[in-house]
């Protein structure tokens, strides 16, 4: 079997591969690097590859398979790690120019356990800096690209794991969603997105604004984002807000269809803007899950745009991330962070408690619907994806990127676990997604869902970047 076969392969394809010897660990690492080395330069999604580790680590885990003995049902799996996530041995610029160009000494709790579990790390996918946007860019590594048309972004915060997703530069890849950094970037890309309940999916050390910080997978499918959460989506005690209760198997329900299930559809929660390309295939989607069995009612959650609760909670994260630098440092800010930053300064600490208190409101009010509703769905973004090294869509008026991705952030607000999943394209051939929204601790009902749309409904990927062959500005080369 040749690497290009083994490195168009989902995990468990491989994984039934290694487990007969027709494939190696070995092989399916080199052909993930070979992706790697044939896509990266065109899209930038890599800022860091370990050439040298992850062939050990294959090696090893071949053995393993050799003598029957794997450590797990992804071992021998080539992933990828956020860079903002610690990963022994590795850099952790967090695309910032403040932060030093060092190996960390430690693994965080996702690369330890992926690590533990024999999965192969390939190294570290790009993120703006301190992951503080919902595009891919930053002074250190430059712009990711989106693989559909290298024009235009992918998302963020979490743009490097889906694209490195979309074009299958290794299987499972770990993101990060504070405010929509998963599921942003999954639909641009056209990828699969898990953001799990607050507190399942551990880390450590925090993150800039650790209550609304969520880790999760970003795959080709959901099954494989299920192998991925069997192993991250374990208790560890070093995160404060780590909560225990997960599935013993996140995916224990996941063939079992949409019957019974009932689904609140919501076009544009009552208050968003939404592209009409988009909203038509969010539409047509909603028809699809009826199709599939659920019952599907269009009806909206009944709350206001909780944008002003959210900017209380993250800008204040940025003025902390700013306050504990020297003037020297702080120069060396993306300025649109330190824009943020600035403008919480006029906020005081009465401004900030009530923004918890409507956030407990609001959580209320979406845990209700939900009593009601198994799920919400909405569409992921209300746009398709726009220029590359923009926060906002050029020419729009808006100056933050929360204008443009309304549907994400409540669900970090109320901490419940949320999906994207890839719908269709528009008539220029730029992905479409819709969100699944569950009630807290239900994230097997959102998978199982998304699992039977998209087992009807196979996305589509590119078979490489965009032939426009555009070369991000100020991109650099990942090390090898």
């Amino acid at each position: 079997m040749s690497e290009s076969d083994l490195g168009t392969m989902n995990a468990q394809r491989l994984v039934t591969l290694f487990r007969s010897r027709d494939a190696s660990p070995l092989e399916a690492t080199r052909a993930a690097i070979e992706r790697i080395d044939r896509f990266n330069d065109k899209v930038n999604a890599y800022v860091y590859v370990d050439r040298e580790g992850a062939e050990a680590a294959a090696m090893a885990s071949a053995r393993r398979w050799g003598q029957g003995n794997p450590l797990s049902p992804i071992d021998g799996v080539p992933v990828s790690l956020k860079d903002l996530t610690e990963v022994a041995g590795m850099p952790c610029r967090e695309g910032s120019l403040t932060v030093p160009d060092t190996p960390s000494e430690q693994d965080a709790p996702p690369a330890r356990m992926l690590r533990e579990a024999g999965a192969v790390i390939l190294g570290k996918t790009n993120t703006p800096e301190f992951g503080w946007k919902a595009v891919t860019d930053n002074r250190v590594f430059g712009a990711t690209t989106n693989p559909w048309d290298t024009r235009l972004t992918p998302g963020g915060s979490s743009g490097g794991a889906a694209v490195a997703a979309a074009l299958n530069m290794g299987v499972l890849h770990q993101g990060g969603d504070s405010g929509g950094s998963i599921r942003i970037p999954a639909a641009f890309t056209g990828v699969f997105g898990f953001k799990p309940t607050f507190g399942w999916t551990p880390q450590w050390p925090p993150a800039k604004e650790p209550t609304l910080s969520h880790l999760g997978p970003l795959t080709r499918n959901v099954r494989d984002a299920v192998s991925m959460l069997n192993v991250i989506g374990r208790y560890d005690y070093r995160d404060p807000y780590a909560t225990r209760g997960q599935p013993d198997d996140w995916g224990e329900d996941l063939d079992e269809g949409l019957h019974g299930m009932r689904i609140a559809y919501s076009p544009d929660l009552g208050y968003a803007q939404v592209d009409r390309q988009v909203a038509d295939l969010v539409a047509e989607a909603a028809r699809k899950l009826e199709q599939l069995g659920a019952e599907v009612v269009e009806i909206h959650p009944g709350f206001e745009s909780p944008l002003d609760i959210f900017k209380k909670l993250w800008f204040t994260a940025s003025l902390e991330q700013w306050s504990l630098l020297d003037d020297r440092l702080r120069d060396k800010l993306d300025p649109g962070l330190v824009a943020n930053a600035r403008e919480a300064e006029h906020w005081s600490a009465v401004d900030l408690f009530r923004a918890l208190v409507e956030r407990a409101r609001l959580t209320e009010r979406l845990e209700h619907f939900n009593q009601e509703y198994h799920l919400l769905m909405t569409p992921t973004v209300p746009i398709p994806a726009f220029e590359i090294n923009q926060e906002v869509p050029p020419g729009s008026g808006m100056r933050d990127w929360e204008e443009w991705a309304p549907f994400s952030y409540p669900f970090n607000l109320s901490q419940q676990p949320a999906a994207s999943v890839p719908c269709g394209f528009t008539d220029p051939g730029l992905p479409v997604a819709f969100q699944l929204a569950g009630g807290k601790y239900d994230d097997r009902r959102v998978l199982r869902a998304c699992h039977a749309f998209m087992e009807a409904h196979p996305p589509r990927f590119p078979s490489k970047p965009d032939p426009t062959q555009y070369s991000p500005a100020g991109a650099r080369q990942a090390k090898r």
